[in-house]
Formats: structure tokens, C-alpha cells, sequence
């Protein structure tokens, strides 16, 4: 992958002692931040860009230190101890379920560096000499900012306490969804819509059925046309608000409703949301009397989703070049919605 194929980055790691602040906690020092650290950090943020940290050191002292200097508020997920950074970072990304090609280390050791490009190599690492310089970078400017983009630490921030009760839960997983009262709320997109729609395209991969990206003019096009239905989908449980994971583009093609493309993100893919999206849209193609249609195309990263494609109904009878076709079978109702969220609203 070249530098120019990477994605933007979800996600900014920070090493801590002499990188975010001027010394060392473990030292017994009162390190204040880098100006330019916390102009980053702000920036980012307004992005939608997450941070986290991986610094060595003793774990009470250090988030101490984060939270008198009123940083720790910044930070979705934070590791402090003594191990490889690598790990670290690896454990990080899995925390906030997104990929390791999404994930930026910045690190005022070079060894550390060197360490973390070895063991994880689509991480980009970069010298603490340059956070005031991330935010210039392409692989830190997002196509598109948005209004949930702003508020998308606090979103990750709640998945963290959602994932600490669910450590704490012992009736079992499906007791624990049960329980989180989930809601999923599926709106045709509007105008207001377009811009975190092709967001999504653009962001998400390991869920996605196709890999094509919309932009923001395609949408507002296939929106208004009677021949296709763009559906997004939000939820919500207990803990708050997830915002907009979800997003379908149908074509009615004769008696066939063709699901070009269905995506979830990733972080809600514990929560059996795009089994409950699908099991949605194939229940509203056959109550309109069509055929329930699906393309996909296999990636490195989206075999979970044929398999959820496969559990909801689709079976494939086609294959395209790289694109197999998918079908319901009107006669063969599908199995039941996963139980445990509520669906509300719809097509138009």
C-alpha cells in the first residue's frame, strides 16, 4: 500500500514522557503539555480523529498526571506499563475495533519508533518533533467534516464503558445485549444527511458489502431518484448515543430489490446491528411484493459481513467477475430478527 492508498487515520497513539508533555512523571516531575501537542490535540478531535495513548510508566501516576492537567478527557483509551509498545497499540485498536492501516504512533524515541514500524508496519509512526505539524498532513485530513465527526470521542468514550460493564456482566452476552435496551432508528437521507453518508463509504471496511464510495453529489442524486432507496441507520442504548452507523443504497430493478451496497461501522458490529439491518430490508422488500437482491464483493477485511449476508437469508447464485450475487428466496422466509433491538421508522 503506497502512501497515497493509505486511509485517513482514526486514530493518533500517543507516547506521553517528553511527546504530549516537557518530562518524565516517573521522575517525580510536574510535566506541563507542549503547546503544540494540545493545539493537535484539539484539532484532531474537531476532525473526528480519536487519540489514545501507550506510554511506559506506572499506571496511577501517569493517569494522575492526565487528569490534574485536565488531559485526560482527550484520551479514548489509554495503556501505561512496561511492555512493547507494539502490544500496546495492538490492544488499542482492538479496544476501539478499528484496523491497524487506520492507527498513527507518535514517539520522541527513535528506538521506540523503530520497534512499533517493525512489529506493526501499516501503522504510521511519526517523531514527537512533529505533532504541531500532524494536523497538515493528508493522512489527518479527512474527506469530509462533519457534525458527528466533532462529537465522535464522546461515542468512542461510551463504547469504553459499555465494553467495562460488559466485563463486569455475569448472565452471559445475550443477557448483556438484552439488557442494553438497544434502539435502531432507519431514516431515508436527506440533505442534511449527505455529507457523513459519504462519510461512511469512505470509512468503513471491514463491514461493507461492496467497497464502493458514494460522494456526496452520487448521494443526493440516488436520494431523489424513485428507482433507488438510501437508508441510513442511527442507534442508541443506555449508555447514550452510537450516532449514524449504517447506511444501505437499494435500486429497484423490475420485481428485485438490489441492494448495491450495506455497510455498518465497525463499532457496533458486537452488537449484531447489521444483522438486524438486513433482517429489515428484507422483510420491507418482500412486504413491497419484490425480490430481495444482494451484491458483494470479497476484500481482505469483509468476509464477517457475507456470513452475517448468509445467516439473514441471501444465498449466492451468481458469480460476476469479482462480484457474486445474492438472493432471498420468497418462498424460504428468513429466520427471525435478532430479538434484542428495537427497529423504528423505515423507507419513505
Amino acid at each position: 500500500m503506497t502512501a497515497a492508498d493509505a486511509p485517513t487515520v482514526k486514530c493518533l497513539v500517543w507516547d506521553l514522557d517528553d511527546t504530549l508533555w516537557d518530562g518524565v512523571v516517573l521522575e517525580g516531575d510536574d510535566p506541563a503539555p507542549f503547546p503544540a501537542a494540545l493545539g493537535t490535540l484539539a484539532e484532531l478531535d474537531r476532525r473526528g480523529i480519536l487519540h489514545a495513548a501507550a506510554s511506559r510508566g506506572e499506571p496511577g501516576a501517569v493517569r494522575r498526571h492526565l487528569t490534574e492537567r485536565r488531559l485526560s478527557d482527550w484520551f479514548c483509551a489509554v495503556q501505561v506499563g512496561w511492555g512493547a509498545k507494539s502490544a500496546a497499540v495492538r490492544r488499542i485498536a482492538k479496544a476501539l475495533n478499528i484496523g491497524l492501516d487506520t492507527v498513527a504512533f507518535i514517539d520522541n524515541d527513535p528506538v521506540e519508533r523503530a520497534e512499533v514500524a517493525s512489529e506493526l508496519p501499516m501503522v504510521r509512526c511519526y517523531p514527537a518533533a512533529e505533532a504541531g505539524r500532524l494536523p497538515g498532513f493528508r493522512d489527518f485530513r479527512p474527506e469530509h467534516l462533519t457534525a458527528e465527526a466533532a462529537g465522535r470521542r464522546r461515542l468512542y468514550q461510551a463504547e469504553w464503558r459499555r465494553q467495562e460493564a460488559e466485563e463486569g456482566f455475569t448472565e452471559g452476552r445475550q443477557a448483556f445485549l438484552d439488557s442494553l435496551g438497544l434502539v435502531m432508528e432507519l431514516r431515508p437521507a436527506t440533505e442534511e444527511d449527505l455529507a457523513r453518508a459519504s462519510e461512511l463509504t469512505v470509512r468503513t471496511h471491514q463491514l461493507n458489502s461492496t467497497g464502493l464510495t458514494y460522494g456526496i453529489d452520487e448521494l443526493r442524486r440516488l436520494s431523489a431518484s424513485p428507482d433507488h432507496q438510501v437508508l441510513l441507520a442511527g442507534l442508541r442504548d443506555r449508555f447514550g448515543d452510537y450516532g449514524t452507523i449504517g447506511l444501505s443504497v437499494t435500486e429497484l430493478v423490475g420485481r428485485d430489490a438490489v441492494l448495491r451496497l450495506i455497510l455498518m461501522s465497525c463499532r457496533v458490529a458486537s452488537r449484531g446491528a447489521g444483522s438486524v439491518l438486513l433482517h429489515q430490508l428484507i422483510r420491507q422488500a418482500l412486504a413491497d411484493g419484490r425480490r430481495p437482491v444482494a451484491h458483494f464483493v470479497p476484500t481482505a477485511v469483509n468476509r464477517n459481513l457475507l456470513v452475517t449476508m448468509r445467516f439473514a437469508g441471501y444465498e449466492a447464485t451468481a458469480a460476476d467477475g469479482d462480484r457474486l450475487v445474492l438472493v432471498v428466496d420468497p418462498r424460504r422466509p428468513p429466520a427471525e430478527a435478532p430479538g434484542h433491538t428495537r427497529v423504528i421508522g423505515g423507507a419513505a
